[in-house]
Parts: C-alpha cells; sequence; structure tokens
C-alpha cells in the first residue's frame, strides 16, 4: 500500500517541484492531480538486451504503450523530457521485479541501476484529466483525493518477442453527455492514450466488479453513471509478470514521472 507523506497538491505547482519532492522522500504516493498542465509518464525500465523486443511491442500497442522518450543504456536523464530529470529519483515510488515477481517498492532506485539498462517513458491518462477538468468534465478519483482505479482485463496486446498479456484499463464514471464530451477530448490526445478503448458493461472486458481495481483505489460509481475505460500504462506490469523477465523497474501504479512538456504539446487539432 503506499502512503502519501505530503499529499497537498498545493506544495507541487509544476512538474519541477514533483520531481524534487519525489528525490527528497517528501513524496512518496501517487501523482494524480500535482503539476497541473505537465506530461506525466509511466516508467518502464528493462536490459538493453530486452529493449528491442518492448520497443516492438510498443509500437505495436500504441494505446496502451504510447512512447514519449527512450533513454540510451545506462543514462538515467531525459533531456527532451525536463532539464536535470533522473529516472532513478524522480518518481515517488518504483517497482522492483526479478523474473515477473515483484520484489522492492523503493523511493529510489539508485541501487538498483546498472550500466545497460534503458528506460521508456509511456504516455499517462492523468495528462489528460486537465484538459477534462477545463471543460466541466467531472473526474470522480480527483474529487475525492485519490489514485484513479485499474483493471486488468480480457483485452490482449498484441506480442513483440516474450512481450504478451493482458491491457490494462484505467476507469473513470460519468454521466452519459460527460462521457460523449470526454471522448472528444482525449481523442485529441493520442501520445497519452487517446480515446476510451471501452464504455458500459465491465464484464464485456473481464472485469468483475469495479469496486476492486487491481491497482488505484476505488471510486463511487453513482447511479446514471457510465464506467469509461482508457487503456492505461500500467499494462507493461501486467506484461513483466506474464513474460518473466529477469529484471525490470517500473513506476508503483500512479507514481509517475512528472515530465517539463506541457500538456498542450500533446494536444493534435
Amino acid at each position: 500500500m503506499l502512503v502519501e507523506v505530503d499529499p497537498a497538491p498545493h506544495r507541487y505547482p509544476d512538474a519541477r517541484s514533483v520531481r524534487l519532492g519525489a528525490r527528497s522522500g517528501r513524496l512518496t504516493g501517487h501523482t494524480a492531480g500535482l503539476a497541473p498542465g505537465f506530461v506525466q509518464c509511466n516508467l518502464v525500465v528493462l536490459s538493453e538486451r530486452q529493449a528491442a523486443d518492448f520497443l516492438r511491442f510498443c509500437q505495436r500497442n500504441p494505446k496502451p504503450c504510447p512512447l514519449i522518450a527512450v533513454t540510451e543504456p545506462g543514462d538515467p536523464t531525459v533531456p527532451d523530457a525536463g532539464e536535470g530529470i533522473d529516472v532513478r529519483t524522480d518518481l515517488p515510488r518504483f517497482r522492483v521485479w526479478q523474473d515477473g515477481k515483484l520484489v522492492d517498492e523503493p523511493t529510489d532506485i539508485l541501487r538498483w541501476w546498472r550500466d545497460d539498462l534503458v528506460a521508456f517513458l509511456i504516455g499517462c491518462s492523468f495528462t489528460f484529466e486537465e484538459a477534462l477538468a477545463v471543460e466541466g468534465v467531472g473526474v470522480r478519483h480527483l474529487e475525492g483525493g485519490g489514485n484513479v482505479p485499474m483493471y486488468r482485463t480480457t483485452i490482449p496486446c498484441r506480442p513483440a518477442g516474450p512481450f504478451a498479456g493482458p491491457m490494462v484499463v484505467s476507469m473513470r464514471p460519468m454521466g452519459a453527455a460527460d462521457a460523449i464530451r470526454a471522448i472528444q477530448i482525449t481523442s485529441r490526445y493520442p501520445a497519452v492514450h487517446g480515446a476510451p478503448v471501452h464504455i458500459g458493461d465491465p464484464a464485456a472486458i473481464g472485469i468483475a466488479d469495479l469496486a476492486r481495481p487491481d491497482y488505484g483505489d476505488p471510486v463511487e460509481v453513482r447511479s446514471g453513471d457510465i464506467p469509461v475505460f482508457w487503456a492505461c500504462g500500467v499494462t507493461p506490469q501486467a506484461v513483466i509478470a506474464a513474460a518473466n523477465p529477469s529484471f525490470a523497474i517500473t513506476h508503483a501504479p500512479g507514481s509517475m514521472l512528472v515530465t517539463d512538456v506541457r500538456n498542450s504539446r500533446l494536444a493534435v487539432p
């Protein structure tokens, strides 16, 4: 269970303040609602030997795995994403995997870092939540101060090498009019998952109980709400668990790398 040591959103008005909060150890929980206006990214770190296969996996599955950036082997910096970013320290919490098993959830990965590691930054739906809010579309988990609920589905990803498994989705319940507007808004952000992959009956994509998400926090689904599901950048974690690579690092669900890239740069006309 993640514990937010310093969760007040007003303390993290921009990307750099979030990264410094994570680097110092003050911020150890989710980043939903923090640094509005700045692009947030999921993280996957693999050995250089496995990087080509995972790159092909992302290319074949652009809805759950839209690539924002890929680092050079052994280099933890991402200059195109922000000055001074260090992927080893600048996320609130990480997950370390060995042979497909979760073995650690540290607040930095300095002791796990190696010269052959390649980091992949993958778009996150927290990015388009600012656009939803600006248009008056309510985002339930933000209203409650929680993390978005995420679920493993029966939607298969297209395999690449050893990487294969189910798509993970995030869910936001909303009324019918808001759901229509949300489709229109998020379709303009293909670099952060774009339009929803499913609307309505969760059982149709293998979700048995919305009150029991596989990751994140449950949210209230009110009478008249329609559950709306977007592809999610936690998908690689389900894939890693299925593929059993000898070593991998990811972000902890909801604990993102907040970049200096403005959300508006990712919007398409």
